[in-house]
């Protein structure tokens, strides 16, 4: 589990690309680093990899197929700055929301816009997922947590980033057609899927029932 607050961006160091498989090695500092031991969880971009080894600062993760056909790590290359968070532990603030790191699929940063210290993307995503992207709700890009701006039901939301935000992610160095990690907050997929479930099977009973009852 984390928190969706990134804590830097780091370089890819080496890329493996093996059929169905990319193995590749991330170069983390002494924060990050330490004490992380293999089997661990860490955020790559919003998706949660496995340590499968490390040493010094050099710490290495295996992305499977379902993982590349749903996130960006298809795009891995040496020198690319990735975010990163190592998962949630007992006793640490929890500033932001809770995020799995299990990625729902990908968004297509659509604009990019600045002014002055306001900045803001604009990203598309597949209409059926726009039930559960409410304004002033939680998202995670690229695994860090968001509040929805203005949503367009066509497909697309806004979110506004302040500096501290653009400081410590990639999420200022995307531009249009980029593709973003998306995982839509789980409590409201689950608020939106009861109520809608519940409806459907009011319905049912009522076309059921026999008229006059």
């Amino acid at each position: 589990m984390f928190t969706g607050i990134t804590r830097g961006t780091f370089a890819v160091t080496k890329v493996e690309r093996m059929p169905g498989l990319v193995r590749y090695s991330v170069a983390l500092d002494a924060g990050l680093s330490d004490g992380l031991a293999i089997g661990a969880s860490v955020a790559i971009d919003g998706v949660c990899q496995t340590v499968v080894s490390a040493s010094g600062g050099e710490v290495w993760f295996d992305a499977i197929r379902e993982t590349l056909e749903k996130t960006t790590l298809d795009e891995l290359q040496p020198g690319r700055r990735v975010s990163v968070e190592r998962s949630y532990r007992i006793g640490d603030e929890l500033g932001g929301h809770v995020v799995a790191g299990h990625v729902t699929g990908t968004g297509t940063v659509q604009q990019m816009r600045r002014d002055g210290h306001d900045f803001g993307l604009r990203i598309a995503v597949p209409v059926a997922w726009m039930k559960y992207v409410l304004p002033k709700g939680f998202i995670a890009v690229d695994g860090s947590s968001l509040t929805v701006g203005d949503t367009d039901r066509a497909g697309a939301f806004d979110v506004h980033l302040v500096p501290e935000t653009l400081r410590l992610t990639n999420l200022g160095s995307k531009q249009a057609g980029d593709r973003v990690n998306i995982e839509l907050d789980p409590k409201t997929v689950a608020i939106v899927d009861t109520v809608e479930r519940v409806l459907e099977e009011r319905e049912r009973a009522a076309q059921k029932s026999p008229p006059g009852e």
